[in-house]
Order: structure tokens, then C-alpha cells, then sequence
């Protein structure tokens, strides 16, 4: 049976932690950044996690599940 193949456009966006959680990057951080709070643009910089119910589908596409 042939090896299962990762999904580059996934690999690109996301991150295996640890843990096995699934690491995003958040949006809303390109441009029209001047109407937005600074405590909005603070907390879009880091990095959220996929809900557990996507995460299976995202280890699929990553190669790892």
C-alpha cells in the first residue's frame, strides 16, 4: 500500500504541539490593522488551536494520523 501523502497547503498553515494538538495561525492580521483596538491586534498574534472535533481531520492531512 503506498505511503499516505501530506497536504502542503496544510503543512504550510499548521503545527503538531506536543501534545498532538493542532497549532493556527489566526486571521485577521494582514492589513486594515489601523481600525482595529491594540488589545484585539495583541491577542491575534498568538497562535490558537483547532477545535477538537477538526483535529483528527487536520492529523489526517498532516501525515501524522
Amino acid at each position: 500500500m503506498p505511503k499516505q501523502k501530506t497536504n502542503r497547503s496544510v503543512r504550510k498553515r499548521f503545527k503538531v504541539t506536543k501534545g498532538r494538538k493542532v497549532r493556527r495561525y489566526k486571521t485577521n492580521r494582514r492589513h486594515l490593522l489601523a481600525g482595529r483596538s491594540t488589545k484585539r491586534k495583541r491577542n491575534l498574534r498568538r497562535p490558537g488551536l483547532v477545535s477538537r472535533a477538526e483535529t483528527k481531520t487536520y492529523l489526517r492531512l498532516l501525515g501524522e494520523g
